[in-house]
């Protein structure tokens, strides 16, 4: 097996190395942190497909899709985005929760909503970016998070579809990503 996937986006080419999960997974990591080129690219091109579309929030979950939901915010005229963290920070005023499960991660986890955002975006419209979705276990936790407090998540967003998740239609992405 070769030691790296390489990635087409548009223009843009990286070379990601495979990591294995465990004995039947192998991943190509890609990882967007740092990487301002493709952050700003798939920002436009995601700017580009919502285009029309009326949403009041942009919402991502921590780490990864921060850059991505930072330059799509600011593409799209919106001053702020939301941060589901991935634990309880002690600056949060009653912070919500939620357990989720993650192809990335073994450790359990939480998501986390500040309650300061919750009030925030109860009753708004909000679209669900992450930089790659794959089991869709985040993304599932994001959005019932967010039905908790009353937002409505009217789209969700990626840069990659990973595995199956490339054959979803409740998903919008730029790319797949194949698991080895």
């Amino acid at each position: 097996m070769p030691k790296t996937y390489e990635l087409k986006l548009g223009p843009l080419t990286r070379q990601l190395p495979l990591i294995p999960l465990n004995d039947k997974v192998t991943i190509a990591s890609f990882v967007l942190l740092g990487d301002a080129q493709l952050t700003h690219y798939a920002a436009e091109t995601l700017a580009k497909q919502i285009a029309g579309v009326d949403f009041d929030y942009i919402v991502t979950i921590e780490s990864k899709g921060i850059p991505l939901a930072q330059e799509l915010s600011w593409l799209t005229n919106h001053d702020r985005y939301i941060v589901l963290r991935k634990s309880v920070k002690d600056y949060m005023v009653d912070p919500i929760t939620m357990p989720v499960s993650s192809i990335t991660t073994s450790a359990d986890q939480e998501l986390v909503l500040d309650g300061t955002d919750a009030k925030r975006i109860s009753g708004k419209r909000v679209m669900i970016v992450d930089d790659v979705i794959s089991s869709g276990g985040s993304i599932l936790t994001a959005h019932q998070l967010l039905d908790k407090v009353g937002a409505k998540t009217i789209k969700q967003l990626a840069i990659l579809a990973e595995g199956d998740a490339a054959d979803r239609d409740d998903i919008h992405f730029l790319g797949k990503l194949p698991l080895f």
